[in-house]
């Protein structure tokens, strides 16, 4: 016999099996001796009173042993014969874009200019070492994107536009916890995500697609309104080289040159806006005090205390985006004369610091102009402000956060998960008015919700720009296709119709199902 249960416990008891067998039997009436197996379908933690409960989900098995695998697996078919589709980006839009390419009968050819996951890594620890930053493997451009090394997280709210539960299997499939098919907020880590990157591109290559790093798309090959190919540059040794087929642009939000050759060669690209701030650090222990209200904040049962903050101040939004408990504030830039911060997790969620983009949401009504890449001028000039405030380095300047909300300026920062290091700086006085004297208020805000969150022992990293793409590449909502050039599927966060690892997967596996419709119609 199978049953499925909703049960509300205490933190200990959903951390043991035993101890949650034991309240099940007592709670349904079932000998204990009978239930084999206890299966979590859904996991998310109540602390909104001072008591605080873990609600679950479960599947008991009484008498039964449980299936072997918790997730549906995917067929993936030999498409080595098959007719090929270009992929420009192997982050999670080009990922899942080339697994589903593969289910439907289609050899995707990935694109990527940045290196293979591993190789990655190494070009991330010099950017402390050395205070420089390789324009082709960083933060944001190399296998697995932005996402492969910022955290993991699995969050997302574009349940309406896919098959967000297919995503995770997908990721379990390829070696990811189970767990992110039972948690509230699912998250795999930085330090796990980049095996499961390698196993996904080894089930590509396995079936008969290819994967070119250091491959940079420098242009479309087009054929009237028809886009029939791309020409990639060779980083390697410098050679151009061609590949025929209708293409998957999903190049990620970070790709400036790719918007600037669109811009130039007439293809329809419009102003999307973003959102700007800064990443604001905590100790974690203090966020774990607040949000659980209690002294010794998570203790050992509960994972680091997520917070979400939103409110209105004239007119824009101000929230707190991608939060990172138990986390790292990284330097993201992606080329030189720039800073740029994100925030990254580790699986155990453990550090001792706790950080979130705060962040204000800015319009393309809001910037001068009519250029369509103007969103994207206006990131880049602050992010040059920013690298000039930190003395031409990689050290990003900050401000402790109640100084900042009182327009004060001191020489001592707290200690800082930033590990090329903090220069202390008056963000209250450079940042643009538009974004600092909101941020000052949406604080005041937030402070006023969570005693203790409004504090000097937070500090304010500048400067988060990369919320989202500034440019949103035109599609038909039909097609998917570029409403001009046929053969040709603007896809993911690059694109502007995804906002992190999900819906970036979701959208790709959406533009693969349009390319095969595509090439059906030929």
């Amino acid at each position: 016999m199978i049953q499925e249960l909703q049960v509300r416990v205490i933190p200990s008891v959903a951390a043991s099996m035993s101890e949650l067998a034991d309240y099940v039997a007592r709670e349904a009436s079932i000998d204990r001796r009978t239930i084999t197996h206890i299966r979590v379908l859904k996991r998310s933690i109540d602390a909104r009173q001072r008591t605080i409960f873990v609600n679950l989900t479960l599947r008991v098995y009484v008498n039964e042993q449980p299936e072997d695998d918790p997730y549906v697996k995917t067929h993936y078919q030999d498409v080595s014969e098959a007719r090929p589709v270009i992929v420009v980006g192997e982050g999670p839009a080009g990922l899942f874009a080339s697994l589903r390419l593969i289910e439907l009968g289609l050899r995707p050819i990935v694109l990527e200019r940045g290196k293979n996951v591993h190789e990655r890594k190494k070009d991330l620890s010099l950017i402390t070492k050395t205070q420089e930053v390789d324009a082709e493997s960083n933060y944001c451009f190399g296998e697995g994107g932005a996402g492969a090394y910022s955290d993991g997280k699995l969050y997302t709210r574009s349940k309406k536009r896919g098959n967000v539960e297919k995503i995770l299997h997908v990721f379990c499939q390829h070696g990811a916890s189970t767990d992110i098919l039972a948690d509230a907020h699912p998250h795999i880590g930085t330090d796990r995500l980049p095996r499961v990157i390698e196993q996904m591109r080894e089930t590509i290559l396995g079936c008969g697609g290819e994967v070119h790093f250091q491959t940079r798309m420098t242009r479309f090959i087009v054929q009237g309104d028809q886009v029939v190919g791309v020409e990639a540059l060779r980083l390697t040794d410098g050679s151009t080289v061609e590949y025929r087929g209708p293409v998957i642009l999903a190049t990620g939000h970070s790709a400036r040159d790719v918007y600037r050759y669109l811009a130039a060669a007439k293809i329809e690209i419009e102003a999307k806006g973003i959102a700007v701030g800064v990443r604001l650090e905590h100790p974690s222990k203090l966020i774990d005090q607040i949000q659980y209200h209690r002294r010794e904040g998570r203790g050992a049962y509960l994972p680091a205390a997520e917070y979400s903050y939103v409110t209105q101040v004239d007119g824009r939004g101000v929230y707190s985006f991608c939060m990172c408990p138990g986390g790292f504030v990284i330097p993201a830039a992606t080329g030189p004369e720039q800073i740029v911060v994100n925030g990254m997790s580790p699986s155990n969620r453990g550090t001792r610091w706790s950080n979130s983009g705060m962040v204000v949401e800015t319009r393309p009504e809001d910037i001068e102009g009519d250029d369509a890449l103007k969103m994207m001028h206006y990131q880049e000039r602050l992010e040059r402000d920013c690298w000039v405030q930190g003395q031409h380095r990689q050290t990003a300047p900050a401000q402790r956060m109640l100084d900042f909300v009182n327009g004060h300026l001191r020489e001592d920062l707290p200690a800082s998960s930033y590990a090329p290091g903090l220069v202390p700086s008056p963000l209250h006085f450079w940042l643009p008015p538009s974004i600092s004297k909101r941020l000052r208020q949406g604080f005041l805000v937030f402070g006023g919700k969570s005693r203790g969150f409004l504090t000097n022992e937070a500090v304010l990293i500048a400067i988060e720009t990369r919320t989202s793409a500034p440019v949103r590449v035109v599609r038909d909502n039909t097609t998917l296709q570029h409403v001009r050039m046929r053969g040709l599927f603007p896809c993911g966060e690059g694109a502007g119709y995804a906002g992190g690892i999900v819906s970036a997967g979701v959208d790709g596996e959406r533009c693969a199902e349009m390319c095969a419709e595509y090439y059906k119609s030929l």
